[in-house]
């Protein structure tokens, strides 16, 4: 198959190339620093046209209300290319609970993305995934300081950037799901105890102060962003870590 990867230089994106290509498919990367724009539209055409299918991994820049202008337009001018491109498949990646959590923009707007993309004229797929393994850094920085760390007791289901990428690949070579596709990792956490987990493997000794009211998953009530019920990928969080 042919298959254009859009954002497919990103974390994911060049995962998803890499296990595409050596499985047979004639992957290719697509992204701003190849001369494809999707919000602007430059290059967009010639990227999708004649492709099987088209794997759509761009993130807006932001994670406030500007991402739903973002989502909006990036599937718009997506889908508008595609068409004229003979496109037989769209494939997006979203977040496991997207549309359990309107609190937040950023879930808004990827809530949206998925809207979008199922009415279009173009069978497609959504793969949502559960919170990134590889982004736990970046969440313990929100709200941290010289001393503490201060996280919610969200529960979360940490999966590898690994995982995901497998899971996208595998169904960006199939026949469209027409929906879609839940991929979690094996165990749940507390967010507040994995980020001491996490500390302690660093030899951080900063604390972890159980704080409900802090970060973006503050906003999170309950277990929404879980999913035992998921295609379970392998990779456990300590072997993740080591």
């Amino acid at each position: 198959m042919k298959i254009a990867v859009i954002g497919g230089t990103g974390l994911i994106g060049s995962q998803v190339v890499k296990n595409l290509n050596a499985a047979g498919h004639e992957a290719v990367p697509h992204s701003k620093s190849t001369g494809v724009d999707i919000i602007g539209g430059q290059g967009l055409d010639e990227a999708v046209a004649g492709a099987d299918a088209v794997v759509n991994l761009t993130n807006s820049p932001t994670f406030d209300e500007a991402s739903l202008a973002f989502f909006r337009t990036s599937m718009d001018n997506l889908l508008t290319a595609a068409r004229k491109g003979g496109v037989g498949h769209i494939v997006i990646l979203s977040i496991v609970g997207v549309d359990r959590v309107p609190e937040l923009d950023y879930y808004r707007a990827k809530a949206l993305q998925e809207k979008i993309l199922a009415a279009g004229p173009i069978p497609y797929s959504i793969v949502r995934a559960t919170q990134f393994m590889d982004f736990m850094d970046a969440v313990l920085s929100w709200t941290a300081d010289a001393d503490t760390v201060r996280l919610p007791a969200t529960p979360v289901q940490p999966i590898a950037s690994e995982d995901v990428a497998d899971a996208v690949a595998e169904v960006a070579a199939g026949a469209p799901l027409n929906g879609i596709r839940d991929i979690a990792g094996p165990e749940v956490f507390p967010l507040d105890e994995l980020g001491r987990i996490t500390l302690s493997h660093k030899g951080d000794s900063r604390t972890v102060v159980t704080d409900p009211t802090a970060g973006m998953f503050a906003a999170v009530k309950g277990d929404v962003l879980t999913d035992r019920n998921a295609r379970l990928a392998p990779t456990h969080y300590a072997d993740w870590l080591s």
